[in-house]
């Protein structure tokens, strides 16, 4: 028999790919997966700008590039977080295969087996996973509709033994849609400021907001560049070009980036010049700012589309966010309600999504759906959430 490593065994497969392949048949409308729709895609532009590179641009996307990335997109790259007010000169940029790459790296360059990390419930599937496979102790920080719970985070900073790091997703996040406010990021500012636990800050849907009055929250605390914390800083190219690219990036302090570099070296030597070319080329050409403005009006009315309808099927005692951007709606069903019975009723109705417990990192706590709107024309959501719907009472009265 073989001998697997301890972390190896503790990982489990995701419930969203497992639902994958539900989604893919022609009977059953998919709120599951958190990708974008292949209509919208820019293919048309990217084969316009592939046939305009010069003979030593294409081969240079069929070669092998440095392990931090292409120079020309870390310029380019570096210019487009600039004008985030991103401090980029004053730190490390790395381009990585997706931004799953850089959260897996992070845990592997801070995270020896049995060490706490802190994340917030619920948590991106992918940061689980990534840290779950270095061997750590996830303690999940309960959210609420501004930000993550400040008291627990005081509690666990206070500790004598204190957390490798803190993980959150504020800006649109996956799973919850929540956006943080303001002022309370500027409390988990202070609460972290001189703690020695490093924040991992993921921006992978901040680019995709709705309404302008929105946008100075939409600044990032490793733009703020506050004293006294480590900011990693990541991104991706998934939700703002295509995922298919595997193109993601990690924007932290020069000694953090050290480990991280060599850490990447050991595991793929370098991300695809291929799809590095094309990125850079898209960002230079200018079209990457009106590209994000179309599929950000197009999510918006499909997130308007799917919230009429949930407001029209839902039962009351279903609570759920007014999505600010990003691409998911978070349902909260009574207590003690089981999300996977409900999923069963769905799938025979026709429509799946995910249930909550896939975003525990314990894996117990259930009674949460998340449901996805950014993978759906307006047609599809009208004739899905009246099944969920119809799940839901059965289970829940």
């Amino acid at each position: 028999m073989p001998r697997f490593s301890t972390s190896v065994s503790a990982l489990r497969s995701s419930a969203i790919r497992e639902l994958m392949s539900l989604a893919s048949r022609p009977d059953i409308i998919s709120f599951a997966g958190g990708m974008p729709g292949n209509e919208l895609f820019p293919v048309d532009e990217v084969e316009a700008l592939f046939k305009s590179l010069d003979l030593k641009a294409k081969q240079a996307a069929f070669q092998y590039g440095p392990t931090p990335g292409l120079p020309s997109l870390l310029e380019s790259l570096g210019g487009f977080l600039e004008r985030k007010g991103l401090p980029v000169k004053s730190n490390r940029l790395l381009i990585t295969t997706g931004s799953q790459q850089a959260l897996n790296i992070l845990g592997r360059a801070f995270v020896d087996p049995g060490d706490r990390v802190l994340t917030e419930y619920p948590c991106f599937i992918g940061a689980i996973a990534a840290f779950r496979s270095c061997g750590a102790e996830i303690v999940a920080l309960p959210v609420d509709e501004e930000g993550i719970d400040i008291a627990r985070l005081v509690e666990e900073v206070r500790r004598p033994d204190p957390a490798k790091f803190l993980y959150i997703t504020p800006y649109f996040h996956n799973p919850a849609g929540l956006l943080y406010s303001s002022l309370r990021k500027r409390q988990l500012i202070e609460t972290l400021q001189g703690s020695d636990i490093p924040l991992i800050e993921d921006d992978a849907y901040g680019d995709l907001w709705f309404s302008e009055e929105d946008r100075d929250r939409l600044q990032p605390i490793k733009s703020i560049d506050p004293e006294g914390i480590d900011i990693c800083y990541t991104g991706s190219f998934s939700k703002i070009l295509g995922p298919g690219l595997r193109l993601g990036w990690l924007l932290a302090p020069e000694s953090i980036w050290e480990k991280c570099e060599l850490i990447k070296q050991s595991a793929d030597a370098c991300s695809p010049s291929f799809s590095q070319v094309i990125a850079d080329a898209f960002i230079r050409s200018g079209k990457i700012d009106s590209y994000i403005a179309s599929v950000r009006q197009e999510y918006k009315r499909r997130a308007a589309c799917m919230t009429e309808a949930l407001r029209k099927h839902l039962p009351d005692y279903v609570k759920w966010n007014e999505p600010k951007g990003g691409f998911y709606i978070w349902l909260t069903l009574p207590e003690g309600a089981d999300a996977t019975v409900i999923l069963k009723h769905a799938i025979e109705g026709g429509a799946v999504f995910v249930t909550g417990s896939t975003f525990d990192p314990d894996g117990t706590r259930n009674n949460s759906i998340r449901l996805s709107y950014c993978n759906n024309n307006p047609e599809e959501i009208e004739r899905g959430i009246p099944i969920v719907a119809n799940a839901i009472r059965k289970v829940c009265g």
